[in-house]
């Protein structure tokens, strides 16, 4: 059993955009799939891989829109932003805002030949490109818009490995990529002060991060490599102590920085540990008020769970976890379209929505409603989380162990809407003071 109080006059806060995901699901130049993302009251997607390889050599990646390195950065004419701008004015227009990732798609398969991940030969020149692209979106230069876009990421796991046979993001070292950022920062602090949100760097994952014992153990020494140590074992040496370097640049040279973006593949438990890691690192670097995103994340990337119960329910008690941390967004790995291993909420045949977007959906209920307040759960695998608002109130379970019955402390009047693989947000006539929710069964509730 498993007792849940809520107290709708306890407010804590802010429902905050656990809700956001990457690539956005659309197919060729067919934008209609966005509409999806409104509906579920999706705040962000992330542009990072978008497209297919080299971002279909048409959206967002910087050799997509600058195509001839050689050409005058400061001439309109070296750019092409014709699909970049059809995607995200297809964003726009369904109310969800875009996280730019200024960088390339990842190379897959670089390990036989790579192409665009090599570090920019003329850094000075590649953050003049950053900063005409922001001004195309931001301030209609280019026959531009004026979308405002906040939060502008540089590259994306640099970290990916030691050396380039393993790393299919970054053909260089970890000290070209410090100078990238250090370069781009600073450039594009200058020019836009802070109205825009600069940050990065879309860091590998603490995988080796156990307990938050680690972090003394990893300040500038990573944490000791193993005894004959396996390759999987040097890779994630490699991401902590590329992190701690670059943590230290950040605070010795105080560059921009104003969020941090890491990346999980991994159970929500496994996710918390290493998101209390990242906070208690930054603190200790004086580095607190930075914002903190996941921003690709995916408790459940097999293709055989792709669909099921046991994915829609902890993708939400995910969401619902990380509301209570420092965490300031995260973006779900992904909201594609299509055959892919990680596109978890639409099916890859159809494209008609699976249960893990209906999730997405309830948790979009209490991002509207905009408050959070006080809601507990004394079962270890019942996850809970409440808000309210001028329309009404909403609570949000996710049972991610075996069938339980339900007792929840409210005197408000509430319906259900159930999901998992069966219940796509089936409305269901309930008790709420105690009922039955089955295992990896998430409900909302709402009055």
């Amino acid at each position: 059993m498993a007792n849940i109080s809520v107290d709708f006059n306890k407010k804590l806060g802010k429902i905050k955009p656990m809700n956001g995901v990457g690539q956005p699901p659309f197919g060729g130049i067919d934008f209609s799939f966005i509409k999806y993302l409104k509906e579920a009251n999706i705040p962000y997607s992330r542009l990072h891989d978008v497209g297919g390889w080299f971002g279909g050599n048409m959206f967002v990646d910087i050799p997509n829109i600058f195509r001839d390195f050689e050409a005058d950065e400061n001439d309109p004419a070296s750019y092409d932003f014709v699909f970049t701008d059809m995607l995200i004015a297809a964003l726009e227009k369904n109310d969800c805002k875009p996280v730019y990732r200024l960088g390339v798609t990842i190379e897959n398969f670089h390990y036989i030949k790579a192409y665009r991940i090599f570090p920019p030969g003329d850094m000075q020149k590649w953050a003049r490109i950053c900063e005409h692209i922001i001004r195309h979106y931001n301030e209609g230069w280019a026959d531009g818009y004026h979308y405002g876009i906040e939060y502008w990421e540089i590259w994306n796991e640099p970290d990916n490995g030691i050396d380039n046979t393993q790393n299919m993001m970054w053909h260089g070292t970890k000290e070209e990529f410090y100078e990238l950022y250090r370069v781009t920062s600073k450039h594009l602090r200058e020019k836009f002060g802070n109205s825009i949100k600069i940050g990065g760097y879309g860091h590998s994952g603490f995988y080796v991060v156990d307990s938050i014992e680690d972090i003394e153990k990893s300040i500038g020494i990573g944490l000791g490599m193993r005894e004959n140590p396996t390759d999987w074992e040097r890779r994630t040496e490699y991401f902590i102590t590329f992190f701690d370097g670059f943590i230290d640049m950040v605070v010795k040279e105080n560059l921009p920085f104003d969020f941090f973006s890491h990346h999980s593949y991994a159970s929500v438990e496994a996710t918390l540990k290493r998101q209390k890691y990242v906070e208690k690192r930054l603190e200790q670097a004086g580095l607190s008020n930075v914002e903190i995103h996941l921003n690709e994340w995916n408790t459940n990337a097999r293709v055989a769970e792709r669909g099921k119960s046991v994915a829609s329910a902890n993708t939400v008690a995910m969401m619902c976890v990380m509301q209570n941390t420092k965490m300031s967004m995260m973006c779900y790995y992904d909201a594609r379209l299509g055959i892919s291993m990680y596109g978890g909420l639409f099916n890859p045949m159809t494209y008609e929505p699976l249960c893990t977007y209906y999730g997405f959906k309830a948790f979009g209920k209490l991002y509207t409603l905009g408050t959070q307040v006080m809601a507990e759960s004394d079962a270890k695998d019942v996850y809970v989380l409440a808000a309210t608002g001028e329309s009404g109130c909403g609570v949000l379970i996710s049972n991610t162990g075996k069938d339980t019955e339900i007792k929840l402390n409210t005197d408000k009047k509430l319906h259900g809407y159930l999901i998992d693989e069966d219940n796509f947000y089936t409305e269901t006539d309930i008790d709420v003071k105690s009922f039955m929710l089955k295992e990896n069964q998430v409900i909302y509730l709402e009055g």
